[in-house]
């Protein structure tokens, strides 16, 4: 599931944000969530955004995603200008080159591990492919799972379930918003050190937003968000 990479694709960015802003409210009660962020990432880079609670971190990730639309700016994913598609484009868009990666794996409780990968596919309409789903499980370390289901996972396993079903479309970016913040630090540290390995040899452009500032350290890039300013550390 490697993906190759020439040096002409690993300096054209996946994901940019030009002069983005995020207002939320109106007149006294009007806050400037995110204030004319520049940001891109390309192939082959890990980012981190590191910054505390409510300085708009999640606000950042979220329009990234497209989940939600900026006040102003553009934001662009593979080229495709997010703000000039419908929603249903948009949508299909997300599911297509996006995996998200979140604090909570938010793996469907009564699926075994296998399960939750054939439902990707399910969800995708089209064929179960087992040999991918044993492929990148095993690329995981995690092959013994496959007949478990999650409430028999530590919160390492989890997480590297979720990581494993954030890539199991090949996404060309890598959402992860606090990945590790339920995880003790011997577990944090392993599943950020995957992220990052796995950006790498597969090509994928990656965002972690963290208020841990020892996950950075694998970064290529790590930059700081405070009050909706987005700079780099």
């Amino acid at each position: 599931m490697a993906a190759m990479i020439n040096a002409k694709d690993a300096n054209m960015p996946v994901l940019t944000l030009s002069k983005v802003t995020k207002t939320f409210g109106s007149g006294h009660t009007e806050v400037d969530a995110l204030k004319g962020v520049d940001f891109s990432v390309s192939r082959g880079e890990f980012v981190s955004v590191i910054g505390p609670s409510g300085s708009g971190k999640s606000t950042f990730l979220t329009i990234a995603g497209g989940l939600q639309s900026p006040t102003s700016g553009v934001v662009s994913l593979d080229g495709a200008d997010l703000g000039a598609l419908s929603d249903a484009k948009r949508t299909r868009l997300r599911f297509e080159k996006i995996g998200f990666v979140l604090q909570r794996s938010n793996l469907v409780p009564y699926l075994k591990v296998g399960e939750q990968f054939a439902l990707v596919d399910k969800v995708a309409k089209r064929g179960v492919r087992s040999s991918n789903i044993d492929e990148l499980l095993t690329s995981l370390d995690i092959a013994a799972l496959k007949d478990k289901y999650p409430r028999d996972l530590s919160g390492g396993e989890r997480q590297r379930v979720a990581i494993g079903r954030a890539l199991f479309n090949d996404p060309s970016l890598i959402l992860a918003d606090e990945p590790t913040a339920s995880l003790d630090s011997d577990h944090a540290y392993a599943v950020v050190k995957l992220l990052a390995k796995l950006t790498r040899e597969q090509g994928k452009a990656t965002v972690m937003v963290t208020h841990d500032e020892r996950m950075a350290q694998w970064s290529d890039r790590i930059y700081r968000m405070e009050d909706g300013s987005l700079s780099v550390k």
